[in-house]
């Protein structure tokens, strides 16, 4: 399997964490739970075969995508399909990054997953065109940040506010006990209301979820790097005062409970094997 990622270069990076590209996918699993962390996600699919999105209530059923999508700032975690072979390139924006890019307000595409075509319209089938052509990792990467470069160029004269609510989320991101969020409006001298709305006009999601989001990315860290975890410590540290709100959360974001989650050794606890999920 060939990966690369790389953090692309500025004014780009200010709104793009990183872009990624694969090929030759080696998995032993069919379907995985991909845990939210409060981003959006650009996605292009380099092979033809339909990818599928299932329901979480009932995997029985799924909706089927083609050619390339974006995944906006989910609220909980979403069942994916995962094909051997598969190779697809793609961008991770930071949180609220996405919002010039787009040219809708972040939260219509709030825990959905959109084919590019019904953003984008004829540019997205020219972008894949020209990454195909690209020979390589590295000159598809390349191509990608010049592409997504001149789209961020065009959509600069967004209407969002993007200094105030990147303040925000630079604060909710924050290792341990996130700030309330009537104390962080305060903050930025906003109304609790304002706040709100222009947060999830431009990251997708209220400031109240992102926050919950982003300490259980913060409890994945934590356990990720330890090779035994103290959970009652775990918790307190990254801020829940209450293990059934602990719990709560891992079931909510992760698709399964703190104890099933340890019995897996994962690269990267953002993806989760589904069988391993029940």
């Amino acid at each position: 399997m060939i990966f690369c990622r790389q953090v692309p270069g500025p004014p780009l990076d200010g709104f793009v964490e990183h872009l990624w590209y694969f090929e030759g996918l080696e998995a032993s699993h069919g379907m995985e739970n991909v845990v939210p962390d409060g981003a959006f996600e650009l996605i292009i699919d380099l092979r033809d075969e339909p990818r599928k999105l299932f329901e979480r209530e009932n995997i029985s059923r799924h909706r089927s995508f083609r050619r390339g999508w974006m995944s906006g700032a989910h609220s909980r975690y979403i069942v994916i399909d995962v094909l051997p072979g598969a190779s697809m390139i793609g961008a991770h924006f930071k949180a609220g990054g996405v919002a010039p890019f787009l040219g809708l307000p972040s939260d219509e595409l709030a825990d959905r997953v959109v084919e590019l075509e019904e953003i984008w319209g004829s540019e997205a089938a020219w972008w894949r065109e020209q990454l195909l052509e690209a020979r390589g990792g590295k000159a598809k990467l390349r191509l990608l940040e010049r592409l997504l470069a001149r789209r961020l160029q065009r959509g600069k004269t967004s209407r969002f506010n993007e200094s105030r609510v990147n303040q925000a989320v630079r604060r909710l991101e924050q290792n341990g006990v996130p700030p309330a969020i009537g104390a962080l409006a305060d903050e930025l001298g906003v109304s609790h209301k304002h706040l709100i709305d222009e947060f999830r006009r431009t990251v997708g999601l209220s400031p109240k979820i992102f926050s919950r989001i982003r300490r259980f990315q913060g409890v994945l860290g934590r356990i990720h790097e330890q090779k035994q975890v103290e959970w009652a410590d775990v918790a307190c540290v990254c801020g829940y005062y209450d293990q059934a709100h602990f719990v709560h959360d891992f079931k909510e974001f992760a698709g399964l409970n703190p104890t099933e989650f340890l019995t897996h050794t994962l690269d990267d606890p953002r993806f989760i094997p589904h069988e391993a999920a029940g």
